[in-house]
């Protein structure tokens, strides 16, 4: 039978993987090899995907992709202890003692002057980005979901002027199967850091240890971080660390980043083992299990005959040799063979399928967690199940229940809008705004007693307060809404929305993991644009970058707070919810319409590993509130501040430059007249409103803030738009041109075509849809 029919609860045994290409390798990757033990724990509340056990972790997989994988032997659960196979311990040797690690001959330690590079690599959700900022003192996002860091960070090492340590995107191992995976790949393999820092999740050895091997075949000065060490302890496991260094033939360090515990003698340790190039003294990992030593045979058949080519192509040999046994045709291309050695590699490959009675791909993998089974066998006495995993299963009875999911999704997201909108954010925003309000007072009575000319206290006060004043206080909602988000995101539920929403995106043409970057744009654009690295489809990857946009980001909330006060203050939380659910709603449309034309195909696998909940870092949501309000701040005060100087400029002023009664004479009035009449049959075709909708392309906020200085003051405002028009209004804020930060990050990840087509096509979507609800305002 296939593992698609396997029933809840039930375990069995793989027999065969099918499929074919880069998603095969990646079930192999993920331990999904012949005689693995898989249990079937839960169904999505859809009945698609599935949540399945194997190697002590959680793993989604569609019903599609199931079914290409034979199971055998199918029987109860029952997990059983791994036999610990302790032995006499070993003293743990000084830096540099032991001879665990060896150096090529004749190199000597690295000059003083010569920077110690650090690649630090690790499975996606291991800790990486947390031991990034502990190690360098930067203050990077950190989140409890695959697929956090997209892209490469830099930073020094504290206390280290001369060192580089580059957080990297998480990999399950060195065959890409996505983009920001093939970036830690080319960076590891092109780059030649000194010195590389492994960290493994040390709840999760066996699947962790994988990349590890992989590693170990590069032949570069390379130190292990087995992180979470705590969890390990606090749950009734161990870990024997000097013994698994001498299995590896590597230093082994135990550290609990979120804790900033074992740090100090982990940079110890990388910088050592820098500094003094030693090497991993293991790279052979073939003479275990191996039937009849076949597999033996075909690598070192295989490195004898490309060592001339790996030497030229500066390949490590031994990383060449099993990657090309795997069937890795990237490294198969760079080494430039001739066709009678590639004919000579593909029957010493057939003899290895023949005698181990697995295909290529299967036998090295089988051969890599074979030599992990040992290790773990010998140096990892198991804890009982961990609190955090039995926490995660009562939480998902409900979380990803099958009647309870849609409904606890919908009802959380309520509650954050409830109180971001209308209690927290709102009673902090109205605090702030009376501040901004008396301060504003304040400078202007200054002003007046110092006898400050008219038309400088008209900048000040009119442009200047008037104008970035009702954009910072939006500032707490802002921040309200990104705590909660974060919250959401740190505690490892972003992973569970993603698994219970694939079957629905799936109807539009994208995956489940396509909810995370759309999720994040809720915040802002920009970084969920960029968090769409994470999908292994470049067709996912581009339908995903051109529906996030239509995700309201944070940036549009003091348009919504500004023109809801004004229109409809006894529906602030509904109209909220009705703005963003039209976002959504619309961009369903768009994804239907590019899945039957632009995109059409069907969306990639949905394999993604389910983190245990953890309860949020106070140091990481703090942080990320910082950085959010920084950022906002700082574009208040730079962006939206000369925005409001020039606007104020150009309504204060004719073309002589001389001050006019009326700013219906101004500059600003002429330029902004050409552009009103797009907008009149939406039923706001003031200049005035198209200058603030110019000004929103810079960025979002600076609507609010040109408005305030055009119109003075609000009443005015509420006399010439109705509240069809305010309505209407509202639409198109939320749907047209996102701003020039998010169009070009959409440049810089699709290039500059696409960039135009988000930019034009999102105005011309955004004066329908605004057209439409005008229509219906005033049947109505």
């Amino acid at each position: 039978m296939t593992l698609k029919e396997l029933p809840i609860g039930k375990t069995a045994t793989v027999l065969s993987v099918g499929g074919e290409g880069a998603l095969r390798q990646h079930f192999l990757d993920m331990g999904i090899i012949p005689n693995a033990n898989v249990t079937m724990m839960k169904h999505a509340p859809m009945g698609d995907p599935v949540e399945l056990r194997i190697n002590s972790y959680e793993l989604t997989l569609r019903l599609a992709d199931a079914e290409k994988i034979k199971i055998t032997d199918v029987r109860d659960e029952v997990r059983k202890e791994r036999e610990f196979l302790e032995k006499k311990r070993i003293s743990h040797p000084g830096l540099g003692e032991g001879g665990k690690y060896h150096k090529k001959e004749g190199e000597n330690p690295l000059p003083d002057d010569v920077k110690l590079t650090f690649a630090l690599v690790g499975n996606q959700n291991c800790g990486k980005t947390t031991l990034f900022n502990q190690l360098t003192g930067s203050n990077q996002h950190v989140g409890n979901f695959p697929g956090v860091t997209v892209d490469r960070k830099d930073g020094i090492i504290k206390g280290y002027p001369n060192t580089l340590v580059t957080d990297l995107p998480g990999i399950y191992s060195l065959s890409p199967y996505s983009n920001e995976e093939i970036v830690t790949r080319e960076f590891v393999l092109n780059e030649c850091p000194k010195g590389i820092i492994n960290i493994v999740d040390a709840t999760n050895i066996e699947r962790n240890l994988y990349l590890t091997m992989q590693l170990m075949e590069l032949d570069i000065p390379m130190v292990l971080a087995l992180n979470m060490m705590d969890e390990v302890r606090d749950n009734g496991g161990y870990i024997l660390i000097n013994e698994m260094e001498e299995l590896l033939g590597i230093p082994v360090v135990p550290i609990s980043a979120a804790k900033n515990e074992g740090i100090s003698e982990l940079i110890d340790h990388a910088i050592h083992v820098a500094k003094y190039q030693e090497y991993p003294k293991r790279h052979d990992f073939c003479d275990i299990n191996d039937n009849n030593g076949s597999v033996h045979r075909c690598l070192h058949g295989i490195m004898h005959m490309i060592e001339d080519h790996a030497e030229q192509e500066k390949i490590p040999l031994r990383f060449a040799a099993s990657k090309i046994t795997e069937g890795d045709n990237l490294v198969l291309e760079r080494l430039k063979l001739d066709e009678n050695e590639k004919n000579t590699i593909d029957h010493i490959v057939e003899q290895l399928e023949n005698e181990r009675g697995l295909d290529r791909a299967a036998a090295i993998a089988d051969m890599r967690f074979s030599f992990i089974e040992k290790v773990c066998q010998e140096t990892v006495k198991k804890p009982k199940e961990s609190k955090e995993h039995i926490r995660s299963i009562k939480i998902d009875k409900i979380l990803t229940g099958k009647y309870t999911a849609i409904p606890a999704f919908i009802g959380i997201m309520a509650i954050v809008f409830w109180l971001t909108f209308n209690v927290i954010g709102a009673w902090l925003s109205d605090i702030l705004n009376l501040g901004i309000e008396w301060m504003t007072l304040g400078v202007e009575n200054l002003l007046v007693r110092g006898n400050v000319n008219e038309v400088l206290r008209s900048l000040i006060i009119d442009g200047i307060f008037n104008g970035v004043g009702s954009v910072v206080g939006f500032l707490p909602i802002i921040v309200t809404l990104f705590f909660f988000l974060s919250m959401l995101e740190d505690s490892g539920y972003m992973a569970r929305v993603a698994f219970v929403m694939d079957k629905l995106l799936r109807k539009i043409g994208l995956s489940g993991r396509s909810i995370v970057p759309m999720l994040v744009g809720f915040g802002c654009t920009v970084p969920g644009v960029m968090a769409s690295r994470t999908l292994p489809s470049e067709r996912d990857r581009k339908m995903t970058i051109l529906l996030t946009p239509f995700m309201s980001c944070s940036a549009k909330l003091p348009i919504y707070g500004f023109f809801t006060a004004l229109f409809f203050p006894k529906y602030g939380a509904l109209v909220m919810v009705i703005l963003y659910f039209t976002g959504i709603f619309v961009g369903i449309l768009m994804a239907l319409l590019m899945k039957k034309s632009l995109f059409k195909g069907e969306a990639v696998p949905f394999v993604m590993e389910l983190p245990n909940y953890r309860m949020p870092g106070k140091k990481n949501v703090a942080h990320l509130l910082w950085e959010k309000a920084k950022d906002f701040l700082q574009r208040a005060f730079t962006v939206i501040f000369v925005a409001t100087i020039v606007i104020w400029v150009l309504q204060t002023f004719n073309i002589h430059f001389n001050v006019v009664e009326s700013s219906h004479n101004s500059i600003l009035a002429k330029v902004a007249g050409w552009i009103a009449p797009i907008f009149k049959p939406l039923g706001f075709g003031d200049w005035r409103i198209s200058t603030a909708l110019i000004s929103g392309v810079m960025a979002k906020e600076s609507v609010v803030s040109t408005l305030s200085v055009l119109f003075g003051d609000t009443k005015t405002l509420l006399d010439m738009l109705s509240t069809t028009g305010a309505a209407s209004l509202l639409v198109f804020c939320l749907l047209y041109t996102p701003c020039i930060a998010a169009v070009a990050s959409v440049k810089k990840e699709l290039g500059g075509k696409w960039a135009t087509i988000v930019a034009l096509g999102q105005f011309l979507i955004a004066w329908i849809v605004a057209f439409v609800i005008r229509i219906i305002g005033m049947i109505l």
